[in-house]
C-alpha cells in the first residue's frame, strides 16, 4: 500500500491506523464491529470501500445465478419426468447421457467449448460483456450445465417412486388425464428432494460462478474475488465471501421454507 521505499515511520503508521500492531483478537474485534456497522473495510490496492465494490458486482453475480437456476429447472425438471415416464425408452437413455455428461464434464471446460463454438466458428453470440440477452446465454448454459444434469436424475430417481405408489394408481383408476395425474399426484409430493437439489445447486452457482465469470469476462463477484486474489487484496477477499456466504445461508433458509409450501404435511412450530 505504501511501496516498495517506503520509510519506517510510513510503514508504522499505517500499521498502527490498520490495527495491525495490536494482538490478533484486538484485530478481529475491530473487523467484527465494521462488519456491525456495513464497513468490510477498504481496497489494498484501489482504497474504495469493499461494501461499494460488492455492491457494484453482487447484481451481476445473482443475474447470472438466477437464469443458470431458469434454465436447470426448465431443463432438468421435465427431461426428468419425461425419462420417469417411460423407463429405458429413448427419453431416458438420451438423459441419462446427457445427465453423466453434464456432471463429467468442468465448468471451464463447458464454457471454452461453448466459446468456441457459438462465438468463434458460428458467431452467433458474443464472448463477453453485459447489456443484453445474447451475452447472458454462454455464461448461463456455462453455469447451469450441471445443474441440469442433476436436477434431471434427481427429478427422475423421485418421480419413478411416486409414479408407482398406490394412490397415482388410484388416480389413474378414477380417469384423470395423464398430465393431471403426473403433474397434481406425482410431481408435488417428489418436489421435497427437487427443492432440496436446487437450494444445494445455489452454493455451486456462487462457487461456479468465480470460474464462468473469469472465462465470459463477465463483471460480477466472482471475476472481482480472482482479480483480488491476484493482487493479494485481503479485505475485498474477505468481504467477498462473507457475502458470498450470507447468501448461501439465505437461499438454505429459503429451501428449508419451502418444504412447508410443497408438501403440507411439512409444519414448522
Amino acid at each position: 500500500m505504501v511501496g516498495e521505499r517506503a520509510d519506517a515511520a510510513t510503514i508504522a503508521r499505517l500499521r498502527h491506523e490498520m490495527h495491525l500492531d495490536e494482538p490478533v483478537p484486538m484485530q478481529f474485534v475491530h473487523y467484527a464491529a465494521g462488519i456491525f456497522r456495513g464497513d468490510l473495510g477498504r481496497s489494498y490496492i484501489t482504497g474504495r470501500p469493499i461494501v461499494r465494490d460488492i455492491a457494484e458486482r453482487l447484481p451481476h453475480t445473482l443475474v447470472l445465478a438466477g437464469a443458470a437456476m431458469l434454465l436447470a429447472v426448465s431443463l432438468g425438471i421435465p427431461l426428468g419426468i419425461l425419462s420417469a415416464r417411460r423407463p429405458g425408452g429413448w427419453v431416458d437413455r438420451f438423459a441419462s447421457i446427457a445427465a453423466y455428461a453434464g456432471i463429467s464434464f468442468p465448468v471451464y471446460w463447458v464454457g471454452l467449448v461453448l466459446i468456441l463454438i457459438f462465438a468463434v466458428t458460428l458467431r452467433w453470440l458474443p464472448v463477453s460483456g453485459t447489456g443484453g440477452l445474447a451475452v447472458l446465454i454462454l455464461p448461463a448454459v456455462t453455469l447451469g450445465s450441471r445443474s441440469i444434469a442433476v436436477l434431471a436424475r434427481q427429478t427422475r430417481s423421485a418421480m419413478l417412486e411416486t409414479l408407482g405408489a398406490d394412490y397415482v394408481r388410484t388416480a389413474r383408476a378414477k380417469g384423470l388425464t395423464e398430465r393431471a395425474v403426473v403433474v397434481h399426484h406425482g410431481l408435488r409430493t417428489a418436489l421435497i428432494p427437487i427443492i432440496t437439489v436446487l437450494g444445494l445447486d445455489v452454493g455451486s452457482y456462487l462457487t461456479g460462478s468465480i470460474l464462468t465469470e473469469t472465462i465470459f469476462s463477465w463483471p460480477g463477484l466472482g471475476r472481482y474475488v480472482v482479480t483480488a486474489i491476484g493482487r493479494r487484496d485481503l479485505p475485498a477477499i474477505q468481504g467477498s465471501v462473507l457475502v458470498l456466504s450470507l447468501v448461501f445461508v439465505l437461499v438454505n433458509l429459503l429451501t428449508d421454507l419451502a418444504y412447508g409450501v410443497a408438501d403440507p404435511r411439512v409444519t414448522y412450530r
